[in-house]
């Protein structure tokens, strides 16, 4: 089990370097914005992502995986410090989430060793996942939280390779063209996915594409619909505007959520739906 592997990890540890000077948090590490540590703890290992993923587990032999922004704080008892129970430890996290409208998941802790609580809670529109990992009978435990999210695209195709692919495939799906939330209109950040996309219709005066509108299942399907194609002739609008692009090489459709390429029950999935593809006429 889990919380056996931490303990396992956190002895070998012990036993390999120094106890940090009176017990301080690690360099660079704090406790998560919502959830604060049991009194008595320190921060012995911490690790933060932007985008990262985690299964939680929601049932004896059942995980459910979560993507989004990522911690793992890892709290080691201070040295003359009063002890946490195991229990104790995860039901005042547990507490914290059925609180503020969340559920716990998942419990297999007890007051011998250890174990694992798993829970979750909504907040701002989205899901707040926690795990609880005790060992050693509450000395140390381990706190993995997800806050859902669709991950920031950072890297972009090139003209090059938006050319590759459409020769080879016919199509291609674009997630780094980004517009507010239930509006066509298009966010700053679109603009090196659109630079390369009119670099590549510059370079090839004959190529000819489709552009579509792609959304997730928020909203009604008649409502996504009209946003898809709202957003397709946005991109085209702004192409012709920034490339002088003729518009009948253009045009655009829209088909709301009726193509997922995703899971629309998780924010990543309906990150991945929400998308523009070029298609080659």
């Amino acid at each position: 089990m889990r919380f056996g592997i931490l303990l396992a990890a956190l002895l070998t540890i012990a036993a390999a370097r120094p106890a940090r000077a009176q017990d301080t948090d690690v360099d660079g590490s704090k406790d998560h914005p919502m959830v604060s540590r049991f009194p008595g703890y320190y921060i012995e290992d911490y690790d933060q992502q932007d985008f990262g993923s985690y299964e939680f587990q929601v049932g004896e032999d059942q995980h459910q995986k979560v993507e989004g922004r990522y911690w793992k704080i890892e709290y080691w008892l201070k040295e003359g410090g009063k002890k946490g129970g195991p229990i104790e430890i995860g039901r005042n996290y547990a507490n914290l989430f059925t609180a503020r409208g969340g559920r716990k998941l998942f419990d297999d802790l007890d007051s011998r060793s250890g174990g694992i609580l798993t829970a979750r809670m909504p907040a701002g529109g989205k899901n707040i996942w926690l795990e609880v990992n005790v060992a050693n009978s509450g000395d140390v435990y381990e706190l993995t939280v997800v806050e859902e999210a669709g991950m920031a695209q950072q890297v972009e195709f090139t003209s090059m390779e938006l050319a590759k692919i459409l020769n080879d495939k016919g199509s291609v799906a674009l997630h780094g063209i980004l517009f507010d939330t239930a509006k066509a209109t298009i966010k700053d950040e679109s603009r090196a996915e659109l630079q390369a996309v009119g670099d590549l219709l510059k370079a090839q005066a004959a190529l000819r594409l489709e552009i579509q509108g792609h959304t997730d299942s928020v909203g009604t399907p008649a409502s996504n619909k009209t946003l898809s194609e709202a957003r397709a002739a946005a991109v085209k609008q702004y192409l012709v505007a920034n490339f002088s692009i003729a518009p009948d090489r253009l045009t655009t459709a829209g088909f709301g959520d009726t193509r997922p390429v995703a899971d629309n029950k998780t924010e990543g999935g309906k990150a991945q739906n929400r998308r523009v593809e070029l298609v080659k006429r």
